[in-house]
This record gives C-alpha cells, sequence and structure tokens, in this order.
C-alpha cells in the first residue's frame, strides 16, 4: 500500500488533514483533521484535485472516502465561515468556502469511477454532502448522521433540499427542521446508507474491495452485500416506525410551520403513549431551533421536491447561503458563537432574532433568500457548475426500495407488476426479486406495509392488500 499525503517538516505524514491511498485499485482519501475531521478550505482542495486525477486515470477502479477516528466527518468548519462574514473585507472568502465544497458535493456526484464511502462515525452537515452522492455508502453501528444546521441558526445545505425531500414520507422534512440524528441501521434503513456492516468488519471489506478483478457497480453491490451484519437479539428498535411515523408524516406534511405545530400540539395533547411523547419531545426540540432557520429549511425542502436535478439544490442553497452570510439573519453568527464557541448547555436556548415563530414573518424569509433580487442576493456571484457530459445517477440507486416503489407495486402501477391484486406476501416476494434479494429488503417492505396498507373485503380479492389512501388515513 503507497501513502501519499501533503506533509512537510513541520506536519508529519500522520498529521496531514487528508492522507491518500494506493493499494491495488482502490485509490482512497482519509479525512483527518484534528476533532472529528471537519471540512476546511484546504481539505476541499485537496480532494478535489485528487478526485479530478483519480477519475482519469486508467489504474483507479474505484474511489473510497474514509474517516480517521471517530468521525467520517463532523461538519464543515463554520467558525472561520462566521468569522470570515463578520468583516466585508474578508466576506468573500467566507462566500467562495461554500461555492466549494458545494462544487466538491458535485463533483463527488459526477465521478466516472465508482465512489464508496464508509460512513463508520459521526457524519454530519459537510460531511453528509461529501458522501452522499457516493454509488456506495456504507453504515455501521458506529453511525451517527445528522443535518444539524438549524441548532446553529444556519439552514440544511450540500443538497439537502435534494435529497432529503426525497427520502420516505416526511422523514426529511423531520430531519432538516429538527436537526436530529440517525444512528446506525437507521441511516441503512431510510436510504441515507445502501448498505450496513459491522465496524469491525471494514477492514476486511475494503481488502476484499482491493482485490476484485472486476469493478463494475454490479460487481461492487454483490460484494458489499456479502459483509451485510444481520440485527443482534436485543438491537435497539428503530423510533421513527409504527405509530410515531405515522404521526411523523402527517404532522411533518403541514404546509406552513404553523401547521406543522398546531399537528404535534394535537399528538401531544390527544395520542397515547409514545407517540405522545414524541410530539412533546418534537416541540420542545422546534422550539430550540432559530425560528429563522426553521422557515428556511422548510421552504427549500418543499422546493427541493420540485427540482429535476441536484444542481438546482445548490444553487437554491448557495443563494441561501450568500444571503446568511450578506447579514440576512444574525442567527448563523449567534448559534455558531452560542454552540461552538462558548459552549452554551444543550439546555439553554439561544437568543435568536427573531425570537419566536409568531415573530418570524414567512414572506419576509422568502424575499430576503429565495429572491434573486434580494438586497442580501445583491452582487453574489453564480454557483459555477459545469453541465455533466450525462446526469448523475439518483443517490438512492443502491438503498432499499422507497415507500413510493412499495405503494407501485401494491397499486399494480409498477411497470413490472402484471395484476393488480397482491397479497403481503406476494409483494414481499415480488420486490425481493426486483432488488435481488438484498439484505433489509424484506423487513422494511414488511414494515411499509403494517403501517400503510390493509386487507380487501372483496371477496374476488381474498387476502389481498390495498394502500391506504391519506383521507381514510385521516
Amino acid at each position: 500500500m503507497l501513502r501519499n499525503h501533503l506533509a512537510t517538516a513541520a506536519t508529519p505524514a500522520d498529521e496531514a488533514p487528508v492522507i491518500f491511498e494506493n493499494d491495488r485499485s482502490i485509490r482512497s482519501f482519509i479525512l483527518n483533521r484534528p476533532k472529528l475531521n471537519p471540512l476546511d478550505e484546504e481539505m476541499i482542495d485537496l480532494i478535489s484535485a485528487k478526485l479530478k486525477e483519480w477519475d482519469n486515470a486508467d489504474l483507479c477502479r474505484m474511489i473510497i472516502g474514509r474517516g480517521s477516528g471517530r468521525a467520517f466527518c463532523a461538519g464543515g468548519n463554520v467558525k472561520d465561515v462566521v468569522k470570515d462574514a463578520a468583516d466585508k473585507k474578508t466576506r468573500h472568502r467566507a462566500i467562495d468556502f461554500f461555492r466549494k465544497e458545494f462544487l466538491l458535493d458535485f463533483q463527488t456526484a459526477t465521478l466516472k469511477k465508482p465512489y464508496i464511502a464508509i460512513l463508520d462515525g459521526i457524519t454530519m452537515g459537510g460531511g453528509v454532502g461529501l458522501s452522499i452522492n457516493a454509488a456506495f455508502r456504507i453504515a455501521t453501528e458506529k453511525t451517527v448522521l445528522a443535518m444539524p444546521e438549524t441548532k446553529i441558526g444556519y439552514c440544511p445545505d450540500v443538497g439537502a433540499s435534494y435529497f432529503l425531500s426525497r427520502l420516505d414520507g416526511e422523514v426529511g422534512t423531520y430531519l432538516a427542521l429538527t436537526g436530529n440524528s440517525l444512528t446506525g441501521r437507521e441511516v441503512f434503513k431510510y436510504g441515507l446508507a445502501t448498505h450496513y456492516t459491522a465496524s469491525r468488519r471494514i477492514p476486511d471489506l475494503l481488502n476484499t474491495l482491493a482485490s476484485l478483478e472486476s469493478a463494475g457497480l454490479k460487481e461492487l453491490n454483490t460484494t458489499i452485500e456479502e459483509f451485510y451484519e444481520h440485527p443482534y437479539e436485543d438491537e435497539p428498535g428503530i423510533l421513527l416506525e409504527a405509530d410515531v411515523r405515522i404521526a411523523l408524516d402527517s404532522a411533518f406534511a403541514g404546509k406552513r410551520l404553523e401547521d406543522i405545530i398546531e399537528r404535534l400540539e394535537w399528538f401531544r395533547d390527544n395520542a397515547d403513549g409514545r407517540v405522545a411523547d414524541w410530539a412533546e419531545l418534537t416541540l420542545y426540540e422546534l422550539h430550540m431551533r432559530s425560528p429563522t432557520s426553521l422557515r428556511v429549511a422548510l421552504e427549500a425542502i418543499r422546493r427541493g421536491r420540485s427540482f429535476f436535478s441536484l444542481s438546482q439544490a445548490l444553487h437554491q442553497e448557495f443563494a441561501i447561503a450568500c444571503a446568511y452570510i450578506n447579514g440576512a439573519s444574525p442567527d448563523f453568527k449567534t448559534g455558531v458563537t452560542s454552540k461552538l464557541e462558548l459552549k452554551l448547555p444543550d439546555e439553554e436556548r439561544i437568543a435568536w432574532e427573531p425570537n419566536t415563530v409568531a415573530e418570524c414573518d414567512n414572506q419576509k424569509i422568502v424575499e430576503r433568500f429565495f429572491n434573486f433580487s434580494s438586497p442580501f442576493l445583491k452582487g453574489t456571484p453564480m454557483l459555477d457548475i459545469e453541465p455533466p457530459t450525462e446526469q448523475p445517477a439518483p443517490f438512492m440507486r443502491f438503498s432499499l426500495p422507497s415507500e413510493h416503489y412499495v405503494e407501485s407495486v401494491v397499486r399494480g402501477t409498477d411497470r413490472n407488476s402484471g395484476t393488480k391484486a397482491l397479497t403481503a406476501a406476494e409483494v414481499v416476494k415480488r420486490i425481493n426479486e426486483t432488488f435481488d434479494k438484498k439484505n433489509g429488503v424484506t423487513e422494511k417492505v414488511e414494515e411499509i406495509i403494517a403501517r400503510k396498507c390493509e386487507v380487501l373485503e372483496d371477496p374476488d380479492r381474498y387476502g389481498c392488500i390495498g394502500w391506504v389512501t391519506e383521507d381514510s388515513e385521516r
């Protein structure tokens, strides 16, 4: 194995911010910055240049991204961004950081070589952006994934309005607004990871990948599947399932932030057991977040659902970032200072401005952050994304089946469906066949059927299931 890195007499090899390795046909970058590998401009430049080199190298057959220590990457180095944004003389550096970061994210989505991201630890914010477009994203029991920007007065970016808006139901809206984390197998179940294995098996997986004679997507997928780690006895369950998931989809489907809060209050006051507890906790979490960030995030996610491409989302989010940097809201600076510099305890609420949802006018938010005639966007550069020769492949192509796909099979609208009436067992069998018996498919499909389907009363379709419409749910 050959190791290349940025190293000087004052910087020992293993202290380089990014380590580059060559192992047979594999080319790897390893994030190696102290305190959970926060991404700064130097690291972005190094990775971008190396990816361009590898993508055009005949001896490179696949690219792997990893992180040293407890994290893949805990996010961007926002403390420096806020510091640069505070002074008009250095504000261009803050804007340039986001420009380079978003371009790197798009670069990972348009690589010709297969890209594999190992999410064996904390993966947040910029770390999600650096990994979400990998064809293969491997989670372990150590994975903690989040887009926590509303906690620091900012908005989910790095393409979040594209990928979060495409998760099942309203899970993406919930993650965007609360900033909450998914852990371990949850990351796999909701499609943010394509595969799941045990952390202890990562070295063997990497060695097996390096030994492959062919590095086609099918071969890589099959190989990674062989390292799947099945649930163990007494493994913690997934919170956002069954009755809690039904409540989540209902509450976060609200068009306005006020609608979401009102529905959560209804569940808190009228639901039983863990649903009421979840609703109460979620209301508290939203109360702790920046009202401006909540409105910006919700607007961005809703708009993102209509986007045809990742580049549209990145253009939108770059404008949002520029608006924050140019003073559209003081909350980004306040949040970063309070949380990352002053280390404000989690139970203490930050003094946001405006401080409540009622005081935060949604129309003003749209005008400031989403209208290109906004004074906070005047003179800002465009994100110079070069049109790719072909559009990036869907980021969930190797993930578990989406809820939307399961619905199409149940309703008989999937192009491969031969009948509109299937039993639950037949639905599970058909989807398993389509997904080549991918690990985890049965468990996910059965959970969706239990939550979204009912047995039809039609005697001519005995035992067959139908999809529960939104109207019948209400």
